[in-house]
């Protein structure tokens, strides 16, 4: 039921009301009043008439006077509606004789009964009873009555029921006309109230019914109107007032909803990482599905006065909107204080879809519009701010979760961006030297051993060159590591423009060198060398009044298939040859003869018997280097490494482990050392971390696991303290065989590490697939940290992202104090290097504090 016709309803309801009570209370009225004019007129009658009858009486009447007496009482009222009649009682019909009289009525009987008044109402008729009490006079006559005997009783009946109606009648007719005025002043006063709420409720239901969120509300306006009715006033007031209250606290669902989804978006995929963009883009997509957001930008600080800028779009601009919301950014940034010293700043668009949006604004708006999101420190992902244009700041309430929603995109992107960041720079530093930029030793040997697979199918050549500098200590000694470096820098660049096209120009190690020629003969390479050559002698750096530091090259040649059949045959071809223009007097080429030839390959033989022998003979040196808690909370560990005793001289690892690789007697040597050295150490009483160095080829041997859980169990130490160092590179053909020895292991209590991570291309996919303890950082990052910043900044992104794994660092390389106060300030767990102890085939003393398991 609507008002409106509740009102009428009400209306109708309320007039019958008062139209059928004004009806009963006139009939009642009348009827009262007929019925007080009855008993006057009665009394009236009653009065004169007993008067009369003692005036008539005292002169004593007979009987003929008395029944004219009679009917000239009833006649005299024949048409009035009044009638009289008189009762005689028995006392006075003794003696008179009985007369025409009506049977006695119940009132006249209680009369004669009470000898009082009796009055009634019976029949829409007034009945009075008066009895004639007999007093002393009436004796005279009545001489058989007494004082006070009813001697009979004179009845008064007035009828006012004809009258009444007439009455009645005549007020309802003179009434009518004033009744239905009223009614009609009353439908017309019904209809303009109506109206005036129907207009009102009309004009409010039109606004409410125009909101369907809470972005609605912005344009929610119930008009000012005046009713002419105060309380309809005071609801319109009270609803505009609500709704302007509701624009400032109420929060749509969809948003609320929308922010809480960021927090799903922390599942980060190496998919999310590989297109970040795109995931960017997309989040932009969802944002406009419950807010219009056409543009979001972020901040990235690349280095100390370089910025990126990344501006996605949700359509695409034009290219005076896309100027103007560029102006608008940097207008936001400069508020900030870093960015108002010197800065380069790039900025990258990115275009959802290809359709271009109407995007027209103005420039008050446009800056009212932009909310930006500034840390005062970039600590994710190099992260300076976030940013977004959306017409949601004008209410207060959005502004407020908007800031929200960019706090927590803050995070996504940023967390985003850094591990896109780490992964690019992990990719960078695992192929590239980061001091001069050139490929470095793994990614060498990967692309030496690519080259000689595709000139055995193809029938091509290719030339090894094998540079070394002449006398480059002199340089470091006389003018220091720094003046070393920037040597090194200037001879890769002099060298890189000597260089044709296609060459591999590599960094092996120090002051060594390679450069790969594909599909070249040793005719050619000899000629490449020559420009090489001439290349190292034209590098000079000059020091103003400390000189100028300058040095010359050595160079080997190894030609495929002519000098060797294999890469690590050819390697050492030309590595042999460059030792060899070494002690022919330096700053020169060696070529090789037949003589050169022979003499490698019986080297390369002899050696290989000698390490056989010794493996079979048991003659395995365990050596220990510590590896050293830099906090000082932990034990201290070793590493244990390898040595031969041949001809009483010990050889070092790198120089046999490929040989007995070769000669597929890895897995013993790795028994036997472990053997050793796990019974030197329970002999010494060393409570720390021990780390075993895992050869891949051992893992090809079904039996070795038994073999090594059966020393392990012998010598007594716990499994909790082995360590298993894993190198990426050297596993990556055998991944489905490794991932089931590393579980095998685990489940026995074994702990594992991650070795040279960084030094490979598959580190990020090892340390995502195993569950490792420790990871040590490529020892060419952490030696190189002091002199590149590059190097620091790949150090401290493998921690970050190792501490956010869960799994202890260890930094090789440490062969300096500033080196391992800068580890030290950048909460590296442990350290090892010559700086904190060389190998020694005795073990350090025991720490004091306890170990970390």
């Amino acid at each position: 039921m609507n008002l409106q016709r509740f009102i009428v309803l009400t209306s109708v309801a309320v007039g019958a009301v008062f139209l059928g009570g004004s009806w009963i209370s006139v009939g009642a009225t009348f009827e009262s009043l007929f019925r007080d004019q009855s008993r006057a007129q009665s009394e009236e009658i009653a009065r004169i008439t007993f008067a009369s009858m003692n005036e008539i009486m005292s002169k004593g009447w007979s009987r003929s006077q008395a029944e004219r007496f009679l009917a000239a009482l009833r006649s005299n009222h024949a048409n009035s509606g009044l009638s009289v009649e008189l009762y005689r009682s028995p006392v006075v019909e003794e003696i008179f004789g009985t007369i025409e009289q009506p049977a006695i009525a119940t009132n006249v009987r209680r009369a004669f009964d009470s000898g009082q008044r009796v009055d009634d109402d019976f029949e829409q008729s007034y009945r009075s009873a008066f009895p004639l009490v007999a007093e002393e006079r009436c004796l005279r006559c009545h001489d058989n009555a007494a004082t006070g005997d009813v001697l009979g009783v004179m009845e008064i009946r007035q009828a006012y029921g004809d009258p009444l109606r007439a009455a009645r009648i005549a007020f309802y007719r003179n009434s009518t006309p004033s009744l239905l005025l009223a009614a009609l002043i009353a439908c017309i006063a019904v209809w303009w109230v109506g109206r005036r709420i129907s207009r009102g409720v009309n004009n409010v239901q039109s606004s409410l019914d125009s909101i369907s969120k809470v972005a609605d509300l912005r344009n929610f306006e119930v008009r000012p109107q005046r009713h002419g009715l105060d309380e309809l006033d005071r609801i319109q007031g009270s609803i505009t007032a609500l709704a302007t209250r509701l624009r400032s606290i109420a929060v749509d669902k969809d948003i609320l909803m929308f922010e809480i989804g960021l927090l799903e978006r922390f599942v980060i995929t190496s998919e999310v990482i590989r297109d970040w963009h795109e995931y960017v883009t997309q989040l932009l997509a969802d944002i406009n599905s419950i807010l219009y957001a056409p543009v979001l930008f972020s901040v990235f600080q690349i280095d100390d006065e370089l910025f990126d800028i990344e501006i996605f779009w949700h359509s695409t601009p034009t290219p005076a909107y896309r100027a103007r919301i560029e102006s608008s950014v940097a207008a936001a940034m400069r508020q900030d204080p870093r960015f108002n010293a010197p800065a380069s700043v790039n900025i990258r668009h990115h275009n959802a879809t290809e359709h271009q949006g109407d995007l027209a604004i103005d420039d008050t708006h446009l800056e009212l519009q932009v909310k930006s999101y500034f840390v005062d420190k970039p600590t994710i992902g190099s992260i300076v701010g976030i940013g977004v244009h959306s017409d949601t700041l004008r209410e207060p309430t959005q502004h407020l979760v908007l800031d929200s929603i960019l706090s927590t995109l803050l995070n996504v992107v940023g967390s985003i961006k850094a591990i896109h960041k780490y992964t690019r720079d992990l990719e960078y530093y695992a192929t590239r030297d980061p001091l001069t930029d050139l490929y470095n030793q793994r990614v060498f040997w990967e692309l030496l051993n690519y080259e000689i697979s595709r000139c055995e199918r193809h029938g091509n050549r290719a030339t090894l060159l094998m540079l070394d500098l002449d006398n480059f200590k002199l340089i470091n000694d006389h003018f220091g590591h720094a003046t070393g470096d920037l040597f090194l820098q200037a001879f890769t660049r002099s060298v890189s423009a000597a260089l044709r096209g296609g060459d591999i120009f590599a960094r092996y190690g120090g002051d060594e060198f390679v450069v790969l020629l594909p599909e070249t003969d040793l005719e050619q390479g000899h000629t490449v060398a020559m420009r090489v050559l001439d290349a190292a002698r034209a590098t000079v750096v000059d020091l103003g009044a400390q000189g100028k530091a300058a040095a010359t090259v050595s160079i080997g040649i190894a030609v495929y298939p002519d000098h060797a059949g294999n890469a690590k045959d050819m390697f050492l071809f030309a590595d042999t040859l460059m030792y060899k223009a070494k002690s022919e007097g330096k700053e020169r080429i060696s070529l090789p003869t037949k003589d050169d030839v022979m003499e490698v390959f019986r080297n390369i033989t002899d050696t290989g018997v000698a390490v056989v022998n010794a493996i079979n003979e048991r003659r395995i040196v365990p050596f220990f280097q510590p590896i050293v808690h830099i906090a000082g909370q932990f034990q201290n560990a070793v590493e244990v490494l390898s040595r031969i005793e041949i001809d009483g001289k010990l050889m070092r690892a790198d120089q046999f482990i490929e040989i007995a690789e070769k000669m597929s007697m890895i897995h013993r040597l790795d028994a036997i050392v472990m053997e050793k050295a796990l019974d030197a150490i329970a002999c010494s009483g060393f409570q720390g971390p021990v780390f075993f160095n895992l050869s891949p080829r051992a893992l090809l041997l079904s039996e070795f696991t038994q073999t090594l859980r059966g020393i392990v169990r012998q010598s007594g130490v716990p499994p909790e303290r082995i360590v298993f160092e894993i190198t990426e590179r050297d596993t990556v053909k055998n991944l489905s065989l490794l991932e089931r020895f590393l579980a095998d292991l685990k489940a026995e209590g074994f702990r594992l590490a991650i070795d040279d991570f960084g030094s490979g291309f598959s580190s990020f996919h090892y340390l995502r697939r195993f569950q490792f303890d420790f990871l040590k950082i490529e020892g060419d990052f952490v030696a190189n940290m002091i002199a590149s910043k590059r190097d620091r900044i790949f150090v401290r992104s493998i921690n970050e992202l190792a501490r956010s794994l869960g799994i202890q660092v260890i930094a090789e390389y440490v062969e300096s104090a500033e080196v391992l106060a800068l580890l030290k300030e950048l909460r590296i767990d442990y350290a090892q290097g010559y700086h904190v102890g060389r190998p020694s085939q005795d073990l350090p003393v025991a720490h004091s504090t306890r170990i970390a398991l």
